[in-house]
């Protein structure tokens, strides 16, 4: 995924390239903790629920039209609720040392894909609503696209 972000009148701009669980160049380079404080909580607000790091604890459940995952990594645990159909929801929760910091509720229309998302910061408190009014799909973009743009 590539971020381009500015802010109003052109103050406060970011951009920023993000494969998975990590980010592969940002600019300015101190903004990615705070552009994603959390990759699961980001992909979850695009309908996706991340896999457990590499020795993380898990357990899971699926049920019909529903899914659960919760992983543990040393301090901090993600909590996956997914529930299928016409009106789907993704819910994403992430917790460092059993303090709430991030909650996503993502909307899904009938095939999966996200309708809107909201990020619910507690400890700020902050709040990140998304609406996604279209989708598309592009057989491959150009290599130009993921390049940092120039300084």
């Amino acid at each position: 995924m590539r971020f381009d972000i500015a802010g109003p009148w052109g103050i406060g701009g970011a951009a920023a390239m993000v494969i998975g669980d990590q980010a592969q160049w940002v600019q300015p380079p101190e903004i990615i903790a705070r552009l994603i404080p959390s990759y699961p909580l980001m992909w979850a607000m695009f309908g996706v629920m991340r896999p457990p790091p590499p020795g993380a604890r898990s357990r899971g459940r699926q049920d019909g039209g529903s899914t659960t995952l919760e992983w543990v990594q040393g301090a901090d645990t993600v909590r996956y609720a997914r529930r299928s159909g016409s009106a789907g929801t993704l819910r994403a929760q992430w917790q460092r040392a059993g303090i709430t910091m991030g909650v996503v509720e993502t909307r899904l229309d009938a095939d999966g894909a996200p309708v809107s998302a909201r990020l619910t910061v507690p400890s700020v408190p902050a709040r990140l609503d998304l609406t996604i009014v279209a989708d598309s799909s592009f057989p491959a973009f150009p290599p130009s696209v993921w390049a940092p743009p120039a300084p």
